[in-house]
């Protein structure tokens, strides 16, 4: 019986290796996505971080949610905002810009706080 244990043991260390499936180079950021909108018309893009093929989509930020820089369109942070008649930022938030969008965002934790659509033109 030890005999069996023992072999059975090695067998399962000797096929682990074979049965794992190989590493490519590739995840799951690196795949191409296709959509198809209600129109028909496919559309490629590729999904990664390396900027490839990003196209800038318009992104409607909502209380609470994380805010992500590298989504947002025009990002930059506002170091005035009485000049788009904004209120202070309090202790610990920052505005920053999105688009058209003013969005009040905490600086340690990024949550939106607030969120002040259309104030750039």
């Amino acid at each position: 019986m030890k005999k069996f244990i023992i072999a059975a043991l090695a067998a399962s260390v000797l096929t682990t290796p074979l049965m794992a499936q190989p590493f490519d180079g590739h995840n799951d950021r690196n795949r191409m996505e296709q959509r198809h909108d209600d129109r028909g018309r496919n559309d490629q893009r590729f999904d990664n971080r390396r900027g490839q093929d990003q196209r800038a989509e318009y992104r409607r930020w909502n209380r609470g949610e994380r805010f992500d820089s590298r989504r947002a369109t025009n990002y930059r942070v506002i170091s005035s905002p009485r000049a788009y008649r904004l209120h202070d930022a309090p202790r610990g938030y920052r505005w920053v810009q999105s688009g058209n969008d003013a969005v009040l965002v905490g600086i340690t934790s990024g949550i939106i706080a607030a969120v002040m659509a259309n104030s750039f033109r």
